[in-house]
């Protein structure tokens, strides 16, 4: 079957192989939104600067309308032999509105046209994932407001090292998805630049006005350099490094929950609208959905590194190695919207086990800083010295199988006379946790004061959603 889209120099079109490997339609139909929008501002544009006429321009835009009708209405025929979003809309706008509709691609390529429409959909889906974003940080900002006071051990290596609160450990979560909301704000801006008249690779010799379709298009303006304009996928690229470290991000929290579900820890229950149970095991309840959080990192992570390996040999301008930008990107931001919407349902259900917390917090000698601390503090030893005290009563303490606060005044002045009973005030995990004011430590204090600070940044945002809805 010809392609008639490509005009006169290919007699035949391509045979099933090339068909197979060129066509892009299966997965970038989902720029149609994306391409219309482009390319009714393009229309209106070289309409504006009478390029085209005003009654063409209002037939390729009454035949534009009608296709985004007919897609979102699910009647319309994607066609592989048109091999992508760009060609369909185009026979099909030859359909509807006649010879108008060949006046469109004056005074641009599909190079530019591709370029603008994809920069146009990772801006509106990093817009999606920011919203997703603000939701899972209201949903642990929640969780530290109910859980200021309640203590948890904290832990460094995987073993028990101070305690802390659960409040306080659902707050770093919240301080990690600023920095990725950030990390997508700062990608959302730099690709704010349109490409559309770039053309081929050179620019056109039409006299076109790209501030008005960038305008149009909500950009910052038109990049600058027409070759860098239809070669660069950097966007793509830092927002798939800003997903990939969000992705992580959810995987180490997607690990604690699996961790703190176990036998070993009862620290937390999920409803059991997250969990699954077993074939063969009736008592299982498995935290299937934060495994699969914790694996679809890979596939976000593995996204970037493989968008990167195309792009690393690439001459400028374009080369066709970059239809390979997108089903990779689909695929990951895809995922980290839906890991997305499964830890919010997550963090914002999970019910804390207090007394296994505490009870876990006070194990493991993790108040032995804080007896060091006294010493220093009131008995007036330097730290290396109260360092090296408090270790020699923590080998006395396991020796006999008991905790720090069991240990006699006699045991402990028999290690350094200068222990008074005021020792035992700090070694309870509550005088620990509520003794750690400093900025960004883990006191209830504090984890109010900055689930407050927080609940007034996310505020806003939360205001804005309402009044959408």
């Amino acid at each position: 079957m010809s392609n008639k889209m490509w005009g006169g120099r290919f007699g035949d079109g391509p045979d099933e192989i090339m068909e197979e490997i060129n066509a892009s339609i299966g997965f970038d139909q989902r720029f149609a939104a994306q391409d219309i929008q482009g390319s009714k501002a393009h229309c209106t544009m070289l309409a504006d600067k009478g390029i085209i006429s005003k009654g063409d321009a209002d037939q390729i835009i009454t035949g534009l309308d009608t296709i985004a009708r007919d897609i979102d209405a699910g009647q319309f025929t994607f066609s592989r032999s048109l091999e992508d979003i760009h060609m369909n809309v185009e026979n099909r706008l030859s359909e509807i509105a006649g010879p108008a509709a060949g006046r469109l691609h004056t005074a641009r390529s599909r190079n530019d046209q591709v370029a603008t429409d994809f920069k146009l959909y990772v801006r509106d889906t990093i817009d999606h994932l920011d919203a997703q974003l603000a939701a899972l940080q209201d949903a642990f900002v929640t969780q530290a407001e109910t859980h200021a006071d309640t203590v948890m051990p904290g832990f460094t290596h995987l073993q028990t090292a101070q305690p802390v609160t659960f409040g306080h450990h659902c707050l770093a979560y919240v301080e990690m998805l600023a920095r990725d909301r950030g990390r997508f704000a700062d990608a959302r801006k730099r690709l704010n630049q349109s490409p559309l008249g770039a053309a081929a690779l050179a620019g056109t010799s039409f006299p076109i006005d790209r501030e008005q379709t960038a305008a149009a298009l909500g950009f910052d303006g038109p990049t600058r350099n027409s070759l860098d304009s239809v070669s660069d996928r950097d966007f793509a690229l830092e927002t798939l490094a800003a997903a990939a470290i969000t992705a992580t991000h959810l995987s180490r929290f997607a690990e604690e929950i699996v961790v703190w579900m176990s036998a070993g820890f009862k620290f937390i229950d999920l409803p059991d609208s997250l969990t699954t149970g077993s074939s063969i095991m009736p008592q299982k309840r498995n935290p299937d959905a934060a495994e699969l959080v914790r694996a679809k990192s890979g596939r976000v992570i593995a996204a970037f590194t493989s968008l990167s390996i195309v792009m690393k040999g690439l001459p400028l301008a374009y080369s066709k190695d970059m239809q390979e930008d997108k089903e990779a990107l689909f695929d990951a931001l895809d995922a980290l919207s839906l890991c997305l919407a499964a830890m919010t349902a997550m963090a914002g259900s999970l019910t804390a086990n207090k007394e296994a917390m505490a009870k876990a917090a006070g194990g493991g000698f993790s108040t032995a800083t804080d007896l060091a601390d006294w010493l220093v503090r009131v008995a007036d030893l330097p730290f290396r010295q109260a360092h090296h005290v408090t270790g020699t009563l923590v080998s006395k303490a396991e020796e006999k199988g008991v905790d720090l606060h069991e240990l006699s005044l006699e045991e402990m002045q028999a290690v350094d006379p200068a222990i008074t009973n005021d020792i035992y005030s700090v070694l309870s995990v509550e005088s620990s946790v509520a003794s750690r004011t400093s900025l960004g430590g883990t006191a209830p204090s504090n984890v109010r004061a900055e689930a407050n600070r927080w609940r007034k940044i996310l505020a806003p945002k939360r205001a804005t959603e309402g009044e959408t809805k």
